[in-house]
């Protein structure tokens, strides 16, 4: 590329920034295959992700995306590096959360730390002091002094490691969702300062990619921008001109900081964003699973405890949905959602994550969040809207007792079920903080128990133990002390049936079915057909797809 090795760029004379182009039919959901989407959507769907586990509110990245553009069009730079600033604004930082566990261990709060790291020149005496401030802050007041000088004398080392893990993690998903073959080296770059006391390799001037230079201003002067101004923003570009940033770059940003910035705290981010991304084919099939596939694996590195955590819910979960009769496009709905459902555990710190000791009340609300935040991330992209409803209620239980919402029996679908009881089977074998791996027969046990107390449906874990290998339980344990022909009469109630109409499906007896049907009342505190079918609902011993 021309612009990569550019000892200067030239100043345009004066005159509008337009903002982006209207979007092209391609990007325009009215007008697409519903089982399409577009890389750019995911992409900045996943850097909604990015921007929570920076310390930052959403769409942040998008607009830095925005105005490393706006620079772009005043350079006239070509459309292929626009499009290279375009994905290393979203996602250069992608890296920093495969780091997060690391980060949390030396620094306590990993999204503390990366939301304080705007606003010092991250270099020399101000990076040390930032680090030494994060540094044991949970500690005892002795062990935090141990810790700090521990840290001081090796702080340059553990950060140069951390930095070139970063960099790689980037390039391997920029690799993994079928980026040209530019992108990996560019987010090499993410670090290095035009000083030369970057990291991890100390390159200096214009051997840093002008992409790179491009985001690294954009991104910075956002944060200013938002949280402090236009006249904060230039200020921090001039303060760092020269150090940080390409001089020329940032005597660009400060001279049209006006236009520039015209506009770009109001206007919504989304679609100006998606409107301006690189023209290339929708996906779709194969291709589209790949990109999703992606982004569920480096949502998992947040931390060693969940590595492959995703890919194994989307197996489970599929599998269960077709055991049980589910739809083609549900099947792939929940392969999907099984992916990407832990992408809002990115906004939570390693802090709460990795912490083996109880939670504090405010740990449980920062960690009660995530599913939420997961559906509102995929709820952006048109054609994910199931997988974000799928998503967001995977930590609901049929009493009520899950969250984000509390939803209940009532208000949860058969396949927010099965993805439920998929990610409870999966989370058992795997290793906590808290406690050990489960084996699979303890997990299965465990799921069974807690069919038994009604939080998680009967049949979505039967399905989901038998996707998993599991033989299926002879004696289901059943809410309410019910017997197995007991919630068979039940689930006939559900369907409007009378004790004749029982009886000659059961082949038994009407006084037979009589029977029943009073034991079910005095069993479940029922009065009449309706609240035995909501105490089955409740109790996910019936739904209505699944018939009889």
């Amino acid at each position: 590329m021309a612009e990569r090795g550019s000892d200067s760029v030239k100043t345009p004379p004066p005159g509008r920034v337009p903002g982006g182009q209207p979007a092209a039919p391609r990007n325009q959901a009215a007008l697409r295959d519903p089982g399409t989407t577009s890389r750019a959507e995911l992409l900045a769907a996943l850097s909604l992700a990015i921007d929570l586990g920076l310390g930052q509110p959403m769409e942040h990245m998008l607009r830095a995306t925005l105005l490393g553009l706006r620079m772009a069009e005043l350079l006239g730079i070509g459309q292929d590096a626009r499009g290279h600033i375009y994905y290393a604004n979203l996602i250069a930082w992608i890296g920093c959360h495969a780091d997060s566990h690391e980060l949390a261990d030396l620094f306590g709060d990993d999204i503390a730390f990366r939301a304080d790291y705007y606003f010092i020149d991250a270099h020399g005496l101000p990076m040390l002091s930032l680090m030494l401030r994060h540094t044991g802050t949970a500690l005892p007041l002795v062990q935090r002094t141990a810790r700090r000088s521990q840290f001081a004398a090796t702080a340059a080392t553990a950060m140069r490691t951390l930095i070139r893990s970063h960099c790689t993690s980037a390039g391997q998903l920029a690799n993994r969702v079928g980026l040209d073959a530019d992108m990996p080296a560019i987010l090499r770059h993410t670090f290095e300062r035009w000083d030369g006391k970057g990291l991890p390799a100390g390159i200096s001037g214009a051997r840093i990619p002008l992409e790179m230079r491009i985001a690294q201003l954009a991104d910075t002067a956002e944060v200013f921008l938002r949280t402090a101004g236009v006249t904060a923003a230039v200020g921090i570009a001039t303060e760092r001109r020269g150090t940080q940033f390409d001089p020329v770059l940032a005597d660009l940003f400060c001279a049209r900081a006006a236009e520039l910035t015209d506009g770009l705290l109001e206007l919504d981010p989304w679609p100006a964003a998606l409107a301006a991304a690189p023209a290339e084919p929708l996906l779709s099939g194969a291709e589209l699973d790949t990109v999703l596939a992606a982004m569920g694996d480096f949502a998992d590195l947040k931390s060693p405890w969940t590595a492959g955590h995703s890919r194994q819910v989307a197996f489970l979960a599929a599998h269960a949905a077709a055991h049980r009769g589910c739809s083609a496009p549900e099947v792939l709905a929940l392969r999907r959602a099984g992916w990407v459902h832990d992408l809002g555990r990115m906004g939570v710190s390693n802090g709460v994550w990795d912490k083996a000791g109880p939670l504090s009340s405010m740990d449980r609300e920062r960690l009660q969040l995530y599913p939420f935040l997961s559906e509102r991330i995929m709820g952006r992209v048109p054609g994910m809207r199931r997988v974000a409803e799928l998503a967001g209620a995977h930590r609901e239980w049929l009493d009520g007792s899950g969250y984000p919402r509390g939803l209940g029996a009532s208000r949860l679908d058969p396949g927010q079920r099965i993805l439920a009881a998929a990610d409870a089977y999966q989370s058992a074998l795997e290793p906590r903080p808290h406690r050990p791996a489960l084996v699979p027969a303890a997990a299965a046990a465990r799921l069974r128990a807690e069919v038994g107390a009604g939080r998680l449906a009967g049949d979505a874990v039967e399905s989901v133990l038998q996707a998993a290998g599991h033989k299926e339980a002879r004696r289901r344990i059943l809410p309410a002390a019910l017997t197995a022909r007991e919630a068979e009469v039940l689930r006939l109630l559900c369907r409007g049936m009378d004790n004749k109409a029982i009886a000659a499906e059961l082949v038994i007896a009407p006084k037979t079915a009589r029977n029943h049907v009073e034991h079910i009342y005095a069993k479940t505190g029922a009065s009449n057909r309706v609240t035995a079918t909501l105490f089955a609902l409740d109790a996910g011993l019936w739904d209505r797809s699944s018939g009889p």
